[in-house]
């Protein structure tokens, strides 16, 4: 052995959390430790958690914040902002079918008031040309009617997942009826 490179070995006390000491020999002064044979749970069989740094405690209210919490998975959340999206758009669907309605009724209400206008118009005037004009701006409420329904109907189809050009196409043919 080379002489002055190797630590000393000396007798030193080794203490433990619990007070027992033992007395052996090592590089090292007084030792202190958590565990001996007199407290470990194996030699013992007592069932004790040993703690260390507070791991168990951690853990314990890890799982006690995570019972009362009862969050929904991530694949519930999806599948819940997906339904979501799902019933705001069947929602603007309804709401535009109900804007075409009361579009049609109005026109169909205008259409009947023009009728009854132009029957009393003919009946003071006792012609039959007003009536035949009458005929003519029915006919052209129900082409307004008509590009209405065909509008609202591309709303519809656009906004439950068919492409923009398809809408705008569908706009385009409801204008062209309409000239």
């Amino acid at each position: 052995m080379k002489a002055g490179i190797h630590p000393r070995y000396e007798p030193t006390v080794i203490v433990c959390a619990c007070g027992n000491q033992i007395e052996t020999r090592s590089t090292r002064q007084n030792l202190r430790i958590d565990l001996c044979n007199v407290c470990h749970p194996f030699y013992t069989g007592e069932q004790r958690i040993v703690d260390t740094a507070g791991q168990v405690e951690r853990f314990m209210k890890k799982v006690e914040n995570a019972s009362e919490q009862n969050r929904p998975s991530k694949r519930q959340q999806r599948i819940t902002v997906k339904q979501s999206r799902i019933d705001e758009d069947r929602r603007r669907v309804e709401e535009a079918a109900r804007a075409a309605a009361s579009e049609r009724a109005a026109a169909r209400k205008a259409q009947l008031e023009a009728e009854a206008d132009a029957q009393a118009l003919s009946a003071l005037l006792g012609d039959a040309a007003p009536a035949e004009g009458a005929e003519v701006n029915a006919s052209d409420a129900a082409a307004d009617e008509a590009a209405t329904e065909t509008a609202a109907e591309g709303i519809a189809e656009a906004t439950a997942g068919e492409s923009e050009p398809a809408a705008e196409e569908t706009a385009t043919e409801a204008e062209a009826e309409t000239a």
